[in-house]
């Protein structure tokens, strides 16, 4: 039987056996990715409860009020002797558990141009994507990208790939802004952007940093707000410059196509995008940490307190 983890409260998180399906392929766990933002807010158990329903995941097990076995970018190879997908490398939407029995529609098989741990981006990745296509940025825009957590650097890499793209991020952490410098970004502290932006992308967390998003975008700019908050409040002031500007704040979630994709795009399509994307190895870069498996609950502590600097943090279970 294998081993899953599971947050057993909003201070506690421990590795116990999980149950696993009768029927679908078997699934081997290589690495899983933590999102860390959204991650975070349902160990905290800071998910509100009308949005209980809509943020399940597939192959999750309990209830946000704890406990609650939560996670969903796994990378593993598929053990089925005498089907077709044997021994394929795959990525799918499931917890971070050992090992998983999945439908063969469930599971995405990986190109061979795309390593295992790298390809744990893919469901972040969309993310971003999904961002980009909300936002209409386009060539030679100026963008400020605020947090340069795992989206705000999958969101950065992705728009250094436009053409043209004038690109600044603002980061008050000084590790993870040395880490978007060691990567080729512009980055500096938040109180010194300077400038008015064609569009600017927040993906913090913080109201202090959604007001900044709002001073920072010029005349008719755009805010795309990555941040979800959870059962927290955002304040944000718009007395200032927000309707002289003519701004507008797009919400992104990944959930759902904008609706000027939908007509050609399906989620499929989206995520043969990412995976054509993540062919670039400078990706590699966005996971800083990997853990074994063991350490996960430990690992969850920290990132509860708000302790955790890295990028990009993924669980090996080999």
């Amino acid at each position: 039987m294998p081993n899953a983890l599971w947050h057993l409260s909003s201070q506690h998180s421990t590795i116990r056996p999980a149950r696993l399906t009768e029927e679908g392929l078997h699934v081997r766990s290589l690495y899983s990715l933590v999102s860390t933002g959204t991650e975070r807010l349902v160990a905290r158990g800071e998910v509100p409860a009308s949005l209980h329903e809509l943020m399940a995941v597939p192959g999750m097990e309990g209830q946000f009020s704890f406990p609650v076995k939560y996670g969903y970018s796994l990378v593993g190879r598929v053990e089925a002797p005498g089907h077709p997908m044997d021994g394929r490398l795959v990525h799918c939407l499931h917890p971070h558990q050992e090992a998983c029995r999945l439908q063969e529609e469930a599971l995405y098989p990986l190109p061979e141009t795309v390593p295992p741990l790298r390809a744990t981006l893919a469901s972040n990745l969309e993310t971003a994507v999904n961002a980009v296509w909300d936002s209409k940025v386009s060539v030679g825009d100026r963008v400020l990208v605020l947090g340069f957590g795992m989206i705000g650097g999958l969101l950065s890499r992705v728009l250094s790939m436009m053409p043209a793209i004038s690109l600044l991020i603002a980061e008050p952490s000084t590790a993870r802004r040395s880490a978007a410098l060691q990567m080729g970004f512009d980055a500096c502290r938040p109180e010194e952007v300077q400038g008015a932006f064609d569009h600017v992308f927040h993906t913090s967390g913080s109201g202090a940093g959604l007001q900044l998003a709002i001073e920072q975008a010029g005349m008719e700019g755009t805010i795309t707000e990555l941040s979800w908050y959870g059962t927290r409040e955002a304040t944000v002031r718009l007395g200032g410059h927000f309707h002289y500007r003519r701004q507008q704040i797009i919400s992104s979630q990944v959930s759902h196509l904008p609706a000027h994709r939908r007509p050609r795009w399906d989620y499929r399509r989206r995520k043969d995008a990412v995976f054509r994307l993540l062919e670039t190895a400078a990706f590699d870069q966005h996971i800083q940490k990997v853990l074994p498996f063991a350490d996960a609950p430990g690992f969850f502590d920290h990132l509860r307190a708000g302790a955790v600097d890295e990028i990009g943090t993924a669980l090996q279970y080999t």
